[in-house]
C-alpha cells in the first residue's frame, strides 16, 4: 500500500457532471482543484454506465448553457455515432486538458479528519492502483449524489419526504416518511437487418401479458426510465439489492417484448443493459436556506440566484415499478426558469463544505424539479466559480460578493433569469451592430443575423489596445434532441452539431499604422468562444468579425462579439 497527499484550494467528491462542471469551472477559475471520482468514467448518470439522457429546463430558449453546453457541443462534434465509449472520453478530456485539476478516478472517499466546524482532509482509496490519496484543502464540494460527507463531517442533512406543514407545501405527504424516488438500471437496444432471438436468463420475471406490467408503455422509443425501486428501501445501503431486483425486471421486460405478443422488435437485439443503478435521491444537505416548492412555484426569486431549474415537479411514486394505481409518476407544473440561490449550495454548519447537484439543500417536492442533470451542471458551475472567488480574496463562502460572482458566471455564459449581463467596456468604439451589446444572448430579438458578405466592425479613433475577444454564437437552445440516444435503429439519424452555429470566420484587425491582421478560424462548434490576440498588435482602429459559414444554416448568427 502507498498513500499520496495533495495540498490544494478546492476538493470535489463526485464525478458526475455537477462535479466535473464544478471541479473545471474552479481550475479555470485559476485554483489548484483535486476532482475525486469513485467510478472509472465520468458524467454519473449520463456516462456509459448508467446512459441516462441530459434533461434540464423546459420552454423556449431556456436550454442550459455554459460548460454543460460546451460539453454538449463538443459531443455533437466528435460523437456522429452516438457511442458511449466516445461520450466517456468527452468528459475526460474536459477534465484532463485543465492543467489545474488533478483526476482520481476509480477513488472512494472513506474517511475525513475534521478541525472543530471545518473539514481539514479527505482520504480515499483507490483500489485498482492500492493507493490511499490524502487531499488536503481550503474548500471541498460535496458532488457525489448520496452525500457522501454528511455522515463523514457531522453536516447536517435529511433524508426523505417532509411533512406537508413543515413548508406549507400542498404536494407533500401529511406526515414525514423515509420515502424517496428509486433508482432504475436502464437498458439499449438496437436494430439490425434480420430477426433476433432472445433467450432471457432464467432468473428474470416473466411478463407473459401487457396486463402483467403495471406501466403499458414500454414502446421501443423510450428508455425504460420507469423500471424503478428502492423507493421504499435504503437507496444508499441497499443500493445492491436494489440492482439485482432491477436486473430481474429489465431482463423480464426485454423478454416480454421480443417473446410476448408484437411489439415491432422482431429485429431488434439487446445492446446494453446497466449494472448500476441510476438514482434520483437520497440525502440532502441542510444549508443556510432550504428551498421549497412555494419557492419554485414563485420563480425563485432570490437576490442571490446562481443558477436555476426549469423541469416539472416530476415526483416518482416510492413503490416506482410496483406502483399499481396508474403512471408511477405525477408532473406537477413548475414555472420555467425558477431561480436557485447560492445559499442552498452550501452547508449550514460545515464552515468549508458546499455541494452541488441532486443533494443541495431543497425539500423531497423541490428536489424533484432541481434533480435532472443539466440543472445540476449549472449548480456545480456555480460552486466551482464562488470557492475561486473565496479562495483568491482569502474570503469566507458567505462573504463573496455575489454580484461579481453572478457577472463572473454570465461571462462565462451562464444564464441567470432576471439578471443582465454586464458588457465589457466598448473603449470608446463605435459598433456597427448594437445588439451584441445588449447583455442579453438567448432569444431572436437579440440577434444579430447577417447574411453572406456581411460583417459586424468596431472602429475607433484612437488605436486601443485589446487583448482577447469574446464571441457568442447560436447553438439554437430550442433543438429538440437530446445529447445521446435511448435505442440505436438500422438507420440512425446523426446527432450533428446545431446548424446555425458560424462554422468558419474571420477576425480582422487594422491598426493605427494601416496594418491589417487576419485570424481565421474554422470548423469551430462551440457557442462562447474566447480569441487571444497575439500582444504584438497594438494601436487597433478598427476591429471586425466576417462569419464565413456555418453549419447548415443560410443565416449567420451572433449574439455577442466583445473584447477586453
Amino acid at each position: 500500500m502507498q498513500t499520496k497527499n495533495y495540498n490544494v484550494d478546492l476538493c470535489v467528491i463526485g464525478g458526475g457532471l455537477a462535479g466535473l462542471c464544478a471541479a473545471i469551472s474552479a481550475a479555470r477559475e485559476g485554483i489548484s482543484v483535486v476532482l475525486m471520482q469513485d467510478r472509472p468514467v465520468l458524467g454519473g448518470n449520463s456516462s456509459s454506465e448508467i446512459r441516462m439522457w441530459v434533461c434540464g429546463a423546459h420552454g423556449d430558449n431556456n436550454r442550459e448553457t455554459g460548460i454543460i453546453e460546451e460539453i454538449m457541443l463538443e459531443n455533437f462534434y466528435r460523437n456522429e455515432g452516438c457511442k458511449y465509449a466516445i461520450w466517456d472520453s468527452v468528459l475526460y478530456e474536459k477534465a484532463m486538458l485543465e492543467p489545474n485539476l488533478k483526476l482520481l478516478l476509480n477513488c472512494s472517499c472513506l474517511d475525513t479528519q475534521m478541525d472543530k466546524n471545518s473539514i481539514k482532509n479527505v482520504k480515499g482509496w483507490q483500489s485498482n492502483a492500492e493507493t490511499y490519496h490524502v487531499v488536503n484543502a481550503k474548500y471541498f464540494a460535496d458532488c457525489s449524489g448520496d452525500s457522501i460527507l454528511s455522515t463523514l463531517t457531522g453536516a447536517e442533512f435529511t433524508y426523505g419526504r417532509e411533512e406537508r406543514a413543515k413548508f406549507n407545501e400542498s404536494i407533500a405527504p401529511m406526515a414525514a416518511d423515509k420515502k424517496t424516488m428509486g433508482m432504475s438500471c436502464l437498458f439499449q437496444i438496437r436494430e439490425t437487418d434480420s430477426p433476433k432471438k432472445f433467450v432471457p436468463p432464467a432468473w428474470a420475471y416473466k411478463y407473459t401479458t401487457d396486463a402483467d406490467l403495471p406501466y403499458k408503455d414500454h414502446d421501443k422509443n423510450n428508455n425504460f426510465w420507469w423500471i424503478e425501486v428502492g423507493g421504499e428501501d435504503d437507496c444508499i445501503h441497499d443500493t445492491d439489492a436494489c440492482r439485482d431486483e432491477l436486473l430481474k425486471i429489465a431482463y423480464g421486460v426485454w423478454d416480454h417484448m421480443k417473446n410476448y405478443g408484437d411489439h415491432g422488435v422482431e429485429n431488434w437485439e439487446l445492446e446494453w443493459i446497466g449494472f448500476l443503478p441510476g438514482k434520483r435521491e437520497s440525502r440532502r444537505y441542510i444549508g443556510k436556506y432550504v428551498v421549497n416548492q412555494n419557492d419554485v412555484e414563485k420563480g425563485g426569486i432570490f437576490d442571490d440566484v446562481i443558477a436555476y431549474g426549469g423541469w416539472t415537479m416530476d415526483d416518482h411514486f416510492p413503490e416506482g415499478f410496483y406502483y399499481k394505481d396508474g403512471h408511477p409518476t405525477i408532473y406537477h407544473p413548475a414555472p420555467s426558469p425558477w431561480g436557485i440561490p447560492m445559499r442552498a449550495l452550501y452547508s449550514n454548519n460545515i464552515k468549508n463544505l458546499l455541494f452541488a447537484g441532486r443533494n443541495i439543500s431543497v425539500t423531497h417536492s423541490a428536489l424533484s424539479s432541481s434533480r435532472v442533470m443539466a440543472t445540476c451542471a449549472t449548480l456545480g458551475q456555480a460552486v466551482g466559480t464562488a470557492v475561486s472567488m473565496a479562495v483568491k480574496e482569502n474570503k469566507g463562502i458567505e462573504a463573496i460578493d455575489i454580484k461579481r460572482l453572478q457577472q463572473t458566471l454570465m461571462r462565462q455564459d451562464a444564464f441567470l433569469p432576471n439578471i443582465k449581463r454586464e458588457v465589457s467596456s466598448d473603449m470608446g468604439g463605435v459598433c456597427s451592430a448594437p445588439i451584441i451589446r445588449n447583455g442579453h444572448e438567448r432569444g431572436n430579438e437579440n440577434l444579430w443575423i447577417g447574411k453572406n458578405g456581411d460583417s459586424i466592425s468596431y472602429t475607433f479613433n484612437e488605436g486601443k489596445n485589446i487583448s482577447k475577444i469574446r464571441l457568442v454564437f447560436d447553438s439554437n437552445l430550442n433543438r429538440d434532441y437530446h445529447n445521446m440516444p435511448c435505442n440505436y435503429p438500422l438507420v440512425q439519424e446523426k446527432y450533428k452539431l446545431p446548424q446555425t452555429l458560424v462554422k468558419d470566420y474571420n477576425i480582422v484587425i487594422t491598426t493605427s499604422s494601416g496594418n491589417v491582421h487576419t485570424i481565421s478560424k474554422k470548423d469551430n462548434h462551440q457557442r462562447l468562444v474566447w480569441v487571444e490576440l497575439d500582444k504584438a498588435i497594438k494601436n487597433i482602429t478598427k476591429l471586425e468579425l466576417v462569419p464565413i459559414s456555418t453549419w447548415g444554416a443560410e443565416e449567420f448568427r451572433v449574439f455577442g462579439f466583445e473584447f477586453e
